[in-house]
């Protein structure tokens, strides 16, 4: 009719995204069966359990985080401090972190400190991160600058740490380096190296401190002489530097490096000085980089699980966010035996 006002079009289902209750009419439960599901309730049957995930799967659910956060003043999001250097295991822990959460339900939020770790750069990242509300911190960053963390953090705010130094009253999930490295150099002992030098990693880093004593640890435990380390860092630069240094050493059989990367460049230095690796000089490194198996030789080295370490910080996590107490873990890593190790020279070697 001529002058009428024209009906308002109809919202249909399939033009809105889905919502609780479309979930619940799909799998023929109450709302509440719902909510139960997506908040993990002990109470619901696992058949119950599983024709609502069906549901949520087929319509393309996805939670209203504003309406949750009303309802339980959480965010699901978490905050993660992380170090700016560009190092593999850092970067990987990291990422392992921001899976974890992920696959909980957890957004992250990632503030990066401007240096390895120091004081003021990781207490500026947690002051951003209370500000943006987060349900609660996993600390990736180095912290050998702040053992006592703990007293610079709200009282309500959850936090763990995911490799690094150990903080009091933290929940911290790490790897044994010390355990990894005694390993190693407990490999090239039973080759038969009674001269195994160290290369050392950065100064002032917890697991440079760990690494060595590992290396200590089974020298003295085989009655062997435990030269001073030589100084290194996580690079290959210092590698190759402190692969010239062996290259004069004719005591030398053997190095432990403190990671892949400064391994690489150990190796360079050895292969220039006409130094026959593993036949003259066997090496170790520590990461197990995604390279190492194709480094010249394939590199023996040690593999810590940063995806295991992780998710047990992300799973510490979310049980203080629900007020529940956890210690965190520490994981043994695996010795990966490849080319650049092998028996010691049966004599000495020629100098250069």
């Amino acid at each position: 009719m001529d002058g009428a006002a024209p009906e308002p079009p109809r919202v249909s289902s399939a033009s809105r995204a889905p919502v609780m209750t479309d979930v619940a009419r799909r799998a023929g439960v109450s709302h509440q069966t719902v909510s139960r599901v997506l908040n993990a309730h002990p109470s619901v049957r696992p058949e119950t359990r599983e024709r609502v995930e069906r549901a949520i799967s087929e319509l393309g659910y996805r939670r209203n985080r504003t309406a949750r956060a009303l309802v339980t003043r959480q965010t699901l999001t978490i905050g993660v401090v992380a170090s700016s250097a560009p190092l593999f295991g850092p970067s990987t822990t990291l990422h392992a972190v921001e899976r974890a959460a992920h696959a909980a339900g957890y957004a992250t939020i990632l503030s990066t400190t401007p240096d390895d770790g120091g004081r003021a750069g990781v207490l500026t990242c947690l002051a951003q991160l209370v500000d943006r509300g987060v349900d609660g911190v996993v600390v990736t960053a180095p912290l050998h600058d702040l053992p006592d963390l703990a007293a610079y953090l709200p009282a309500d705010l959850p936090v763990t740490c995911a490799a690094g130094a150990p903080v009091a009253g933290l929940p911290s999930s790490t790897v044994d380096h010390r355990a990894g490295v005694r390993a190693a150099t407990e490999h090239l002992v039973h080759l038969g190296h009674r001269h195994v030098r160290h290369l050392g990693g950065a100064s002032g880093w917890v697991e440079t401190h760990e690494r060595c004593a590992g290396w200590e640890d089974a020298l003295a435990a085989a009655g062997l002489e435990v030269a001073p380390p030589l100084p290194g860092g996580w690079d290959p630069e210092t590698g190759y530097s402190a692969g010239l240094a062996v290259a004069e050493d004719t005591r030398a059989t053997a190095v432990v490096a403190s990671n892949d990367q400064a391994a690489l460049g150990l190796l360079r230095a050895l292969r220039e000085r006409g130094v026959d690796v593993p036949g003259q000089v066997s090496v170790t490194g520590y990461d197990d980089v995604p390279e190492a198996a194709y480094y010249a030789p394939p590199l023996t080295t040690v593999r810590p699980d940063l995806a295991g370490v992780g998710a047990l910080a992300v799973r510490a996590l979310l049980e203080r966010v629900a007020g529940r107490e956890t210690p965190g873990g520490v994981l043994v890593p695996e010795l990966v035996v490849r080319d650049s190790t092998g028996p010691p020279p049966s004599r000495a070697r020629v100098r250069a």
